[in-house]
């Protein structure tokens, strides 16, 4: 074995025959938000498989008499926003100073849900969907449509550039110059940056249909749809990162066929099918407890039970 051999096998690093991929200007991004997650949220997690037999059975029937291309994506995301209504705790950001243990919890007026949206690439991104609360089904979906097509014409990089210096230029005219320069230092050099500083005086035109900064800051809420995201993927996720400062985020999976047991109109036990999604709900553990989340449940069984409000939606 050569030194050459001796020292890479010792240390771990890439030997002939591993391939290296560096972190592209999107994954930085995103680890970002993880990174933020991971060292600065307490999060929990409730998990289960929710019975939605009804409410597909009035999504499909809603669907082929509605007139414009309803997918089951907006349905969970308009009984998401409804979630939110009951519990509005959930839709905030946390302003937490660890060294003092003191903050606030900002309650948003508005429902701004960032979805993950798939690029060419094969990465995904985050993508807000403004103002949910305001929405109509139709609405929700026709702006969830548009978005997804803008992001894929739009140069996230330039976006992201305009975003970092549009808040760097809000803090200093808000007196808060140190937030400033910080904000310059991170977006130069951080491990979100935004590119070679050169880059900054390089930019390409921007796209006539591109989505604005708003598009990809952070969003009130996240709602991840691994189901959408990974087809034909059966498991449960047990727990996803927040998107920091936001402080709860609902995923769902696939939507399955399972087998149950139950008592017949004759008192007798017999077996049946029933379509089941899995739905995980993580929070910030800060902000309370389970029973912030208890009254975001219960809209979400109530919707699941008696799903001909979608109609009205």
């Amino acid at each position: 074995m050569g030194l050459k051999n001796f020292l890479d096998i010792t240390l771990g690093r890439p030997i002939d025959g591993d391939r290296v991929e560096y972190f592209g200007e999107v994954k930085k991004k995103c680890n970002g938000y993880v990174l933020s997650n991971a060292t600065n949220q307490p999060a929990a997690a409730y998990a289960y498989e929710a019975d939605i037999t009804k409410l597909w059975d009035a999504y499909k029937e809603l669907k082929s008499e509605c007139g414009y291309p309803l997918s089951f994506n907006t349905i969970m995301m308009k009984a998401m926003v409804e979630g939110l209504k009951a519990a509005p705790r959930l839709n905030a950001h946390i302003d937490f100073k660890p060294f003092s243990i003191s903050g606030r919890l900002i309650v948003k007026k508005h429902i701004n849900i960032a979805m993950p949206v798939v690029l060419d690439s094969g990465e995904t991104f985050p993508v807000n969907i403004l103002n949910a609360e305001e929405k109509s089904l139709k609405e929700l979906q026709e702006q969830t449509t548009d978005v997804v097509t803008r992001m894929k014409t739009t140069n996230i990089q330039r976006t992201y550039t305009d975003m970092v210096l549009n808040r760097g230029i809000a803090f200093a005219l808000t007196g808060k110059i140190a937030q400033a320069i910080a904000m310059g230092v991170k977006g130069a050099f951080g491990k979100s940056k935004m590119g070679k500083i050169s880059d900054l005086f390089n930019q390409p035109p921007k796209e006539e249909n591109a989505l604005t900064p708003q598009h990809i800051n952070e969003g009130t809420v996240c709602f991840s749809n691994w189901g959408t995201l990974a087809k034909g993927l059966n498991g449960m996720g047990t727990q996803a990162p927040l998107l920091y400062p936001q402080v709860f985020m609902m995923g769902t999976g696939t939507v399955q066929d399972k087998e149950f047991v139950f008592r017949n109109s004759k008192g007798e036990i017999d077996l049946g099918v029933k379509k089941v999604m899995p739905i995980t709900l993580t929070f910030d553990h800060r902000i309370g407890a389970l029973n912030d989340v208890v009254p975001y449940i219960k809209v979400l069984d109530e919707i699941f039970e008696n799903p001909s409000v979608i109609k009205e939606w």
